[in-house]
């Protein structure tokens, strides 16, 4: 392996080094930035000014009201018909629609339209001059299309029949009026479309009209005369008395029955409902009811109180057994209450009974007046349909010729366009943009010149730094040879990445005592031990089993965090007391293994920090369901430099009362500073046979490591309490 490739496995990035020569060639950057706005200014100050103006179009059928019989409708049109949009956009960008714009505003006489202009400098034209190559001689009117060709668009509005026309010019005042006269210029072009083919049906339309009148006429007589003959006098609807009044029979007696029908079939819901003891709210007539609308208001207040209370009660709690009972008892009237509409609704069902058997009898003496009529009425229907069909038919020969001579009016044809929107002139140009341009360069600047100093600063090798040493995991620690020696204050414990040429039976595995590089701070690693005698540090009171429960109980300690002295099962022995003890006081719990090392079946936090499990895959229940518990996981160590596992202690410090975190042994390789920014209690854990001196070492080391309290206890502080 190359000395390059051994630098780049074994350094990481100093980003402080690369904003230290970022903020070194600040003023550069600011300078070359300000230079590069001045010359971009510059060349937009020489560019010309476009101003664009918009007028819009709308696509729809139309005709004028006044000149439309009675039975016709309005023309409809589909919004999703795109092929009549883009025929109008092609008929607006026609050579006859512009030509006659360029004859309206003269121009021709126009100079930047005619070529005469400053306005029509071309780079492409000049190096075709330079090769030798001339531009072949147009007339006027191409020079001028063509002009209007490149400051002209005609879009489509997105899901629409509106069609924009759009014109850029030097002068705004011009581009607003280009803009109105092409449309203004396509919308009397469909207007002269309209009338070509409706003067010639004009004249055939009269001559049969004529004639028809006569025959009409004639046929009509007739019909009046056989009803006068004939005794047959007619109503509303061209129908006869008798049968309007047998008409009217009926309906009313298919109304009584319905109502009746209807009665009864609401009253039998009702009552079925209340049988099978399901709510009858639902029903219409019982829902119109007063009484039942008070009721049913007071039985969703107390069933939202119930359910506001549940959160914080259990069911068999006097306050909320009182509510289900008020509950049961406005359910209990508010069945009694339907009952009651159910009588109402059958007594109902009786009168519509005897009302119907009145208007039976009452149908029967219509049928007996009117089966006198049906044989002049059967005569007199031939002679109507014989009028009618004379009739319809010079109604419609007089609708197509009104039509035909509406249309054949220039004012009175309406074509299928129309100007909904005038362009005005514009008051800023369109191009070219002056801010975007400039706030452009100036990003692109700075990044290109951030990147050129990031580059260079890595290539260069200034901001790479060295890695510390791997930091072995609890597992490894526990079968490592402890050595009982002290620290120089400028040293730690480490594994050697080599064997050592002096020592060759030093065992792989064992930790020796390395002072870190001068440059290099320590990721996370404990302060020096001070310089004083073992038996300089004091042991605080070790703390009593029945004052840490009572402070969990109480709610004065809502985060314990047990760091080990020597062994983790030391934690883990008081952790498990902590947990029974609180759990039969009726406390909600979780337990974090976060220092154990014990590689399990399920995810922990070991596949938190590493992303290869989310959060609600590490929470488990216990094996008895008693409280929460997050082990150690399936992966080998816990990711350092991850903030998940410190995120999941926040959050379970939101759901449970008491959150119990295992750091495992004190050491380079306890998770202990991953939650030095918690707000919990921290106690260090000595076991039976720990030297209480060392025991107080540690802890001073903790104190000085930024931890502002660190507790002792021990596996006899059960027995002491």
């Amino acid at each position: 392996m190359t000395f390059e490739s051994q630098m780049a496995q074994d350094a990481r990035i100093d980003v402080g080094a690369i904003l230290r020569a970022i903020l070194k060639r600040l003023p550069r950057i600011a300078i070359v930035t300000v230079a590069l706005l001045a010359a971009a200014f510059v060349i937009v100050m020489f560019m010309p000014r476009l101003y664009e103006s918009s007028a819009s179009i709308l696509v729809e059928p139309r005709s004028n009201i006044y000149f439309r019989s009675t039975n016709e409708q309005a023309p409809t049109s589909s919004a999703g018909d795109a092929g009549v949009v883009s025929s109008q956009i092609e008929l607006i960008k026609s050579r006859d629609t512009l030509l006659g714009v360029v004859d309206r505003l003269d121009l021709r006489s126009v100079p930047e339209f005619n070529g005469a202009g400053g306005e029509g400098f071309s780079p492409l034209a000049i190096v075709s001059q330079l090769l030798g190559r001339r531009a072949a001689q147009v007339s006027i009117d191409e020079l001028v299309l063509n002009a209007l060709y490149e400051r002209l668009s005609v879009t489509q509005e997105r899901d629409s029949r509106l069609i924009s026309v759009t014109v850029s010019s030097t002068s705004p005042q011009l581009a607003a009026d280009i803009a109105n006269a092409v449309a203004a210029a396509h919308v009397a072009r469909r207007n002269q479309l309209s009338l070509s083919d409706t003067a010639e049906a004009s004249g055939w339309l009269a001559d049969e009209i004529a004639k028809l009148r006569v025959t009409v006429t004639a046929a009509e007589t007739a019909v009046a005369n056989f009803k006068v003959a004939n005794d047959l006098f007619l109503g509303s609807n061209n129908t006869s008395l008798a049968d309007q009044q047998l008409s009217t029979v009926a309906a009313q007696v298919t109304a009584a029955q319905e109502r009746k029908n209807t009665a009864l079939s609401r009253a039998a819901l009702i009552r079925g409902l209340i049988e099978q003891g399901q709510p009858i709210d639902g029903v219409a007539d019982v829902r119109d009811s007063v009484i039942i609308q008070q009721l049913s208001q007071e039985k969703a207040r107390l069933q939202g109180e119930k359910a506001q209370r549940s959160a914080t009660l259990l069911s068999n709690h006097p306050t909320i057994q009182a509510l289900t009972a008020q509950i049961a008892e406005l359910n209990n009237q508010i069945a009694l209450e339907g009952r009651r509409v159910a009588d109402a609704l059958e007594a109902e069902a009786r009168v519509q009974a005897d009302l119907e058997a009145s208007l039976q009898a009452d149908m029967v003496r219509a049928k007996s007046s009117a089966s006198t009529a049906t044989q002049d009425i059967v005569t007199l229907d031939g002679l109507e349909r014989e009028a009618k069909a004379q009739r319809d038919l010079l109604e419609s020969y007089l609708l197509r010729y009104s039509e035909a001579m509406s249309r054949t009016e220039s004012n009175s044809a309406l074509p299928d366009v129309r100007v909904v929107s005038e362009a005005a002139p514009s008051v800023s140009p369109a191009s070219p943009k002056t801010q975007l341009i400039l706030v452009a360069v100036a990003i692109v600047a700075v990044m290109v010149q951030l990147g050129i100093i990031i580059f260079g600063e890595l290539m260069s090798g200034r901001a790479l730094v060295p890695v510390e040493g791997r930091v072995p995991p609890q597992d490894e620690l526990d079968e490592a040879p402890f050595v009982e020696a002290e620290l120089e204050p400028d040293q730690r414990w480490e594994y050697p990445p080599e064997p050592d040429p002096a020592d060759p039976e030093m065992p792989q595995d064992a930790l020796v005592a390395v002072a870190p590089e001068p440059e290099i701070e320590p990721a996370m690693s404990l302060p020096p031990e001070p310089e004083q005698e073992p038996a300089a540090a004091t042991l605080p009171d070790v703390l009593a089993f029945s004052a840490l429960s009572t402070d969990l109980v109480l709610g004065r300690t809502h985060l314990l965090i047990l760091a080990a002295h020597r062994d983790n099962a030391d934690c883990e022995a008081l952790a498990e007391e902590l947990v029974a003890d609180a759990l039969g006081r009726g406390l909600s719990i979780a337990l974090i293994d976060a220092g154990s090392a014990r590689r399990g079946d399920e995810p922990g936090l070991a596949d938190l920090s590493t992303g290869t499990a989310r959060f609600g895959d590490v929470v488990q229940k216990s094996a008895d369901n008693s409280f929460a518990e997050v082990a150690w996981g399936q992966g080998r160590i816990i990711d350092r430099e991850s903030t998940k596992p410190l995120t999941l202690v926040e959050a379970l410090g939101d759901i449970y009362e008491v959150v119990v975190l295992m750091t495992g042994r004190v050491g380079g390789a306890s998770t202990l500073p991953m939650f030095q920014g918690l707000d919990g209690r921290l106690v260090l854990v000595a076991g039976d046979e720990d030297d209480l001196a060392a025991v107080a070492r540690t802890r001073e080391n903790l104190l000085d490591a930024g931890f502002e309290r660190c507790e002792v206890a021990t596996a006899r502080a059960r027995v002491a309490a």
